[in-house]
């Protein structure tokens, strides 16, 4: 580590930079996880504009999500060495100028294209900010700092549903795009504005000992329980994605037959999520001595499965209180696994974070999309019995091959969401 690395203690809570750090991470995460929602809240509209069906429809949140996937390693990578703040600016510019030119899609090849290279562009954000975090800001207050970040990444995933899905009823989807592209815009110019100049970073130079990069990603997937956790982060996530696609769906149907802009305000159910994430941590932490964080995720997993039981009644608040319960209990289980990863490598810990990423949002855009297969042809039970099997899958490997004492049982919270 470099002298100047050293001598940086990162901004202290209360000083202009550590606000600046604050508001700047806040304001990236709402304009990337925004845009990268925003077609979920409108796909019944979507599907009756380029007349395609309801599994065709939700390849454009797969196509993205697929796009952020592919794309986080060579971010992290490339944030090595030319720096966090001038990859995240990059990353933001481009994913803003694609997110504009979504709504002029004029087909569904072109929109695939599109949301794909727009996923990649958006990549760049959650692979570097918690690095650029960690060099900014004190450590003492470095876990606070990260909540901001979360919570942006929250408020943007629940915004881009919320706001294009009224003004899709209003207009059409691609209005509703649209106006969450320029909400995106907004926040990409904050960001700019505010994020401080880095201080802490290092480049990574050629000749640093130790294994390269294809060498501390294999490190990682050579460990059993590592790859566990990735499994968590695909299975659990590609049936989180799942509902969500096609809940809207089944709510526009009989017995219900709700309007869009009002199906769309069940993704308020989300915000269960900003609850659970840090209560799963602190539960980890008073049952460290009984297997914490392996306990917490099961437990986790088994709330996941019960709301989706309820999910299947033919009541709406039946319904409601299932989506709550199963949301609630999908970010105390990611929290859990995401929080693990890192704190399980031995080496390559930026790595096995980045492994996460890229198992987790495969599984968002691969189980979300065969998803609707089964809905198409088994309506909403024969969903929620694909997903409960991939809970199940989950469950199993985690009590299989997660050991009680694997990793420090302290406390943690999710690094992003979806």
């Amino acid at each position: 580590m470099s002298g100047r690395r050293q001598a940086w203690a990162g901004h202290a809570k209360g000083s202009p930079g550590y606000r600046g750090v604050l508001v700047g991470l806040a304001a990236a995460g709402m304009a990337t996880f925004a845009q990268l929602y925003s077609l979920q809240g409108v796909l019944p509209g979507l599907a009756q504009d380029l007349d395609i069906s309801a599994s065709s429809a939700a390849l454009t949140v797969s196509a993205a999500t697929l796009g952020l996937a592919a794309a986080v390693i060579p971010w992290s990578a490339a944030a090595d060495r030319f720096g966090r703040l001038p990859v995240m600016r990059l990353a933001i510019t481009a994913a803003v100028v694609l997110g504009l030119l979504v709504p002029f899609s004029p087909n569904l090849p072109v929109l695939l294209v599109l949301r794909f290279i727009e996923g990649a562009a958006m990549g760049g954000i959650p692979a570097v900010a918690l690095a650029y975090l960690s060099e900014e800001v004190s450590r003492m207050h470095a876990a606070v700092a990260a909540g901001s970040y979360v919570s942006g990444t929250t408020i943007g995933g629940l915004a881009g549903r919320i706001v294009a899905a009224p003004l899709s009823d209003a207009a059409n989807w691609r209005v509703g795009v649209g106006v969450v592209s320029l909400l995106a815009a907004g926040a990409a110019v904050v960001f700019m504005l505010t994020a401080p100049r880095q201080r802490g970073f290092s480049p990574l130079r050629r000749a640093d000992p130790g294994p390269g990069l294809a060498g501390r990603l294999l490190a990682n997937l050579r460990n059993p329980r590592q790859v566990v956790l990735y499994l968590q982060g695909f299975l659990l996530m590609g049936g989180f994605v799942a509902v969500y696609n096609y809940l809207g769906f089944r709510l526009a149907a009989a017995p219900f037959s709700l309007p869009q802009s009002v199906a769309s305000s069940l993704f308020l159910a989300y915000l269960a999520g900003t609850w659970s994430s840090r209560a799963a941590g602190t539960l980890a932490g008073r049952l460290s001595a009984r297997g914490g964080r392996r306990t917490v995720l099961l437990g986790s997993i088994t709330v996941m499965a019960a709301g989706l039981a309820l999910t299947l009644s033919a009541w709406l608040p039946a319904v409601i209180a299932g989506l709550v319960v199963f949301t609630a209990g999908f970010f105390a289980a990611h929290s859990i696994a995401s929080g693990w990863t890192p704190l399980l490598a031995t080496e390559g810990r930026a790595q096995a974070s980045s492994l996460y990423n890229l198992f987790y949002y495969v599984g968002s855009s691969l189980l979300g999309w065969v998803g609707g297969i089964f809905f198409q042809i088994w309506g909403w039970a024969g969903l929620s019995t694909f997903v409960g099997a991939l809970l199940a899958a989950a469950a199993a490997a985690a009590a299989v091959v997660l050991s009680p004492q694997a990793g420090p049982a302290a406390a943690s919270t999710a690094l992003k969401a979806p």
